[in-house]
């Protein structure tokens, strides 16, 4: 994927963010402030562009596509409002700015998550104003993604983390916490948007292999960056996993192979792409930017 493009693709995704906020009036203004301000904070927008370009693979129309692929940036945005609250990560830098409770307050950066969350949902499942969806196949991907999201997914993976932070563990449990807690949302991202692109089951089920491929290899980079990046570049802090004791990847395997294991996986998220018909350059392209990004 050129750089134009993804760029092209992340414009048309905060277009339809800032039109989702702007059709919620009705929400209680500090309630939507807190919510519009981590949302439209920046970011990499991996997943609704993840969603994108799933569906332009498969032949999909991309208008189609944008509004589920703006809804994973309010569920992605969910996640981490509340991963930084006290209770949680307890950080207080989240893209270069304070976090949602440090600026809005506990109790409000709560509400604020809930309230992407729902939102979420009902920006999937509502009709789309662009292209018509069908309404299966709109109920199908609120399916792949509730279980994404749900206690089987994200917050199970959460719970996890929490559970092992200081505890000794082995790569098998490190695996589970980060497909569970990462990689479940990338895989989603990629399926949604093969579904809305209307994919059969074989393409369905390779960019499936993609998504678990490149979700678990963006935790490995993660797990590379907290240790070799700084704070100024990656827009949080970095260095918590050592300081919580945190199980990652270079811990278990050092960082060198824990690079070899990234690009391992990354081509094995590339060659999953050999049984899907349409274009997948941009696919690709994205895989190869989850080994090669510095923040």
């Amino acid at each position: 994927m050129t750089a134009s493009l993804f760029d092209e693709i992340r414009r048309e995704v905060e277009r339809e963010l800032t039109a989702i906020f702007d059709r919620r009036s009705d929400v209680p203004e500090k309630l939507l402030e807190s919510m519009r301000y981590s949302v439209m904070a920046g970011g990499k927008r991996l997943r609704p562009v993840l969603v994108v370009c799933s569906a332009e693979a498969v032949g999909g129309d991309r208008k189609s596509a944008l509004p589920t692929a703006a809804a994973f940036e309010l569920i992605h945005t969910y996640t981490l409002v509340h991963d930084d609250l006290p209770a949680m990560d307890n950080d207080d830098l989240r893209r270069g700015m304070p976090t949602n409770h440090k600026k809005f307050g506990d109790a409000t950066a709560i509400l604020a998550g809930d309230g992407l969350l729902t939102l979420a949902f009902e920006v999937i499942t509502e009709p789309n104003r662009h292209v018509p969806v069908g309404g299966d196949t709109r109920a199908e991907v609120a399916m792949v993604v509730a279980r994404a999201v749900g206690a089987q997914g994200t917050v199970g993976g959460q719970q996890l983390d929490m559970e092992y932070e200081g505890k000794e563990s082995d790569l098998t449990i490190l695996e589970r916490i980060h497909a569970l807690k990462t990689g479940v949302m990338i895989t989603s991202a990629v399926k949604s948007g093969a579904m809305l692109g209307g994919a059969g089951g074989r393409e369905l089920s390779a960019l499936g292999v993609y998504g678990d491929k490149i979700g678990l290899a963006f935790q490995v980079f993660d797990d590379i960056l907290d240790v070799t990046s700084d704070a100024k570049t990656m827009g949080k802090n970095v260095g918590g996993d050592v300081r919580k004791k945190k199980t990652t990847y270079p811990a278990l395997m050092g960082l060198e192979q824990s690079k070899v294991f990234g690009e391992k996986l990354i081509a094995e998220a590339e060659e999953a792409l050999s049984a899907v018909k349409g274009n997948t350059g941009p696919l690709r392209e994205l895989a190869r930017y989850v080994a090669k990004r510095n923040t």
